[in-house]
């Protein structure tokens, strides 16, 4: 997969939009209107700060379900990722909290969003919900019922999960790549604002054989340089937020200093591979 035909970068920083609570949710406010200033505000802040895509998730509407969530969630996110796109024209993705799919394939196909992030696509993992089953046969092939070119990006081993059995981590890369087939892969921590180790992100890396693997939690500014070296983008939330903590909004000052030090960090990386080339021919 080229990531630059989506992002227009080989290697894309996409913020995530976390939505307060939504219908039917337990702590849903009542008034949806609320719910998408918030989001069209972190959209707005996400994209001043120079990310080059955007994730919309249903954060906020823990507990979630493991599988299918409620018709009118997937009716509110339409509705708010169409007002995103209005405001914003970055590529965008769906992440269908805890692991709706096909759900998230429906909203990303009518809005023409880019992407979706799957959390389970391969594998059995006990979770939170309970076990959540990888769910790659029913969606690829509701993809091509769409007749959609949305791109999915699954989770190996994701976080606030573990999973049933023995699983090695590159064997699980591939699987999610060569036999469930995602088209880039999403390595986190073990739970939220934690990040993977290097060992691990360079372990995906090579399993991925040239396939893209995203960073997908716990990168900040001081963390970032060291954990793209063996990335090809990074996905960040957390650390973006308003006094460091989750249920705040996105600063867009905070988005815009992550954005330099990626790019710091790539710029420092292109050196030193220059420099080892230049060695390598005295």
């Amino acid at each position: 997969m080229d990531l630059a035909q989506i992002f227009k970068t080989s290697f894309p920083v996409i913020g995530v939009v976390h939505l307060l609570p939504l219908p039917t949710s337990p702590r849903w406010g009542g008034d949806l209107r609320t719910v998408t200033q918030r989001a069209e505000q972190e959209a707005t802040a996400l994209a001043a700060g120079g990310v080059d895509g955007i994730i919309v998730e249903n954060f906020f509407d823990a507990p979630f379900a493991k599988g299918e969530v409620d018709p009118i969630v997937i009716s509110a996110m339409t509705l708010i990722v169409d007002r995103i796109q209005n405001l914003v024209v970055l590529p965008i993705g769906i992440n269908l909290l805890r692991n709706d799919a096909l759900g998230a394939m429906a909203i990303a196909s009518i809005v023409n969003a880019q992407f979706i992030r799957v959390n389970v696509l391969s594998g059995v993992m006990a979770t939170d919900q309970g076990i959540v089953e990888g769910n790659a046969y029913e969606l690829l092939r509701y993809r091509r019922e769409l007749n959609s070119k949305v791109a999915i990006f699954a989770d190996v081993l994701v976080k606030h999960a573990n999973p049933l059995g023995s699983v090695d981590l590159a064997s699980a890369v591939k699987d999610t790549l060569e036999r469930e087939l995602a088209d880039a892969v999403i390595l986190s921590g073990i739970s939220t604002g934690v990040p993977p180790s290097i060992e691990d992100t360079e372990t995906a890396r090579i399993a991925a054989g040239g396939q893209p693997v995203f960073i997908g939690s716990g990168a900040n500014c001081d963390n970032v340089g060291k954990l793209i070296i063996s990335a090809d983008g990074v996905i960040v939330a957390s650390s973006l937020k308003r006094n460091n903590q989750i249920s705040e909004a996105i600063d867009p000052i905070k988005v815009a200093q992550f954005v330099e030090e990626v790019r710091l960090g790539r710029k420092k990386q292109a050196e030193d591979k220059w420099k080892v080339n230049q060695l390598t021919h005295i």
